[in-house]
Parts: C-alpha cells; structure tokens; sequence
C-alpha cells in the first residue's frame, strides 16, 4: 500500500477519534469500521473496504476501530455486533450495516455516501437516454467493459436496448446481474416489458385479435391474449379489463396465466397504484 493509499486508512481510537472522525467528516466522509481480531467476518470485511475505499482515491476514509482496545467508543456508539460499519458525515452517522456484505452491497453502501465516477457516469447516461441514446449506450458499454458497477450499467443498457426492440441482447444482459440488488426493482419492471413483447409476438396482430374477439366474444384465450398484447403496447386499463373478462369467462385460465398477467401488469403500474389496487380486488373477487 502506498503513503498515500495509506492516508485514506486509519487506525483510529479514544484518544483521537474526536479529530479523525467527527472533525475529519466535516470535509470528507469517513466510514468507521468496528472490529475485533477474534472476529473471522471482520477479518473478511477489512480487506474489502480498505480496497473500495482505495478505489474512490480520497474521496471518502476508512477508520478502523478494534474494539476489544476501544471498548468506551464501542460502547458509546452501542456496538452489539461486529463487524459494525457506520458512515459519518458533518459529524453525524448517516449510515450503518452490521455484519459481513458482499461487494456489491459494499458499493452501493459506499456509493450512498460518495458517488464513484462510474456511477456517476451512469447517472449521466440515464438522464441522457432519449435525447442522446447513442452517446448514453457508449457510457453504458465502457462501464461495462470497466467492471464497475457493472449492475447498473447492464440495466441501463437493457433498457435501451429493450427501448429499440433488441430483445435478446437485453434478456441477456438482465439474467447477468445476481438478484437481489440495488437495481433488482427496475430488473423486474424491465422483464415484464420483455414477457409481454414475448407474448405479443406469440399471440399476433391487434387488430386481427380483435377481429376474433368480435367474432367470438366470449372467448377466454382470445381475451387473454389481446389483453397481454395491449399490454405490451402499454395500453395496461384496456389490457386489466381484458384480463379481468377473461378470468370471469375461464377461472382455470383465471387462476393461472391471467393471474400471472395481471400481476405483472401490477408492476408497470405500480403495486400500491390505484389502478393495481382496483383490479387486484376485482380479481380476487372473481377467483375466490
């Protein structure tokens, strides 16, 4: 480790905590570490922060605190568990974990205090997806090829991707990314898009779907099917109805794929979304 890396990580205790880190984190943030020797998930943890923090180049400060030689800043700060992580800023704790994290949690933990230039890259090219798509799918890419966040980078890209009709470069992308994340909300919202241009291209034409359903109104399947390709055009109150009709018409069919449509739908709109909240009691109404 170099002197300078060396100056982004302290070993910090009683005597000089006031100064390293409450003072310190009036200019930069500072994440205290809580730690023991005899602690194998803070001997895990150290090396993973002490390498992300070097990645930010000064930006935000590892503190290090062992806590068995520290036992009044631990008790002070109400440490129960360790590893103990806290995020100072201004001279406040703004945020805090317990336990050992895997590195992506550790970014996105680090990127709430102090934004990486990767991320903030990615944010740039978010803003810039429709007036720039072009220049926001480059940025995306060579976050990409960079390594870091590479999750975020695979979502933007996704959705571009999606945006223009590449689906299978996109589906790709999505199964990449480990569930569970920061971006696991607009992974699920983006795969529903994907199902229902999937079962858009299965079911077939708006308007010959709705000749068939003209010609045969009480249809189940026909109902079903144009409700998911209304849904993929977005059109999701005419595509609920549908679905609903076709629930009422068919429960077999009800309780299982227009169920499962419908839910997904829920997700476009918003789960606690009027519209989601309306439907969700009419289908419950109609299956039970």
């Amino acid at each position: 480790m170099s002197t300078e890396q060396s100056s982004w990580i302290l070993d910090v205790n009683e005597a000089n905590f006031e100064q390293e880190v409450i003072e310190r984190s009036k200019s930069v943030p500072v994440v205290v570490d809580f730690w023991a020797e005899w602690c194998g998930p803070c001997r895990a943890l150290g090396p993973k922060l002490e390498r992300l923090v070097q990645e930010r180049n000064g930006q935000v400060i590892l503190a290090k605190v062992n806590t068995d030689e520290n036992q009044q800043l631990a008790a002070a700060f109400r440490i129960e568990g360790i590893p103990a992580v806290k995020a100072f800023r201004d001279g406040q704790v703004v945020l805090e974990f317990v336990g050992l994290l895997p590195d992506p949690t550790l970014r996105e933990f680090l990127d709430r205090i102090v934004p990486s230039e990767a991320t903030r890259q990615i944010q740039q090219a978010k803003e810039r997806e429709t007036s720039d798509p072009e220049w926001a799918e480059s940025i995306y890419r060579q976050v990409m090829q960079a390594g870091q966040p590479a999750d975020a980078a695979r979502t933007g890209l996704a959705r571009l991707l999606i945006a223009r009709g590449e689906d299978a470069e996109a589906t790709e992308l999505l199964r990449r990314i480990p569930p569970g994340g920061a971006e696991q909300p607009e992974i699920e919202r983006l795969s529903v898009i994907l199902f229902f241009k999937e079962r858009a291209r299965e079911f077939g034409d708006e308007a010959a779907l709705r000749q068939r359903l003209a010609a045969e109104p009480d249809n189940a399947a026909v109902r079903y099917q144009l409700g998911c390709v209304l849904a993929a055009a977005g059109q999701y109150p005419e595509a609920l109805a549908l679905l609903l009709s076709a629930a009422e018409r068919d429960k077999q069919l009800g309780n299982a794929k227009v169920r499962e449509a419908m839910v997904k739908v829920f997700t476009l709109v918003g789960m606690r979304s009027e519209l989601a909240e309306q439907y969700r009691d009419k289908l419950r109404m109609v299956l039970y």
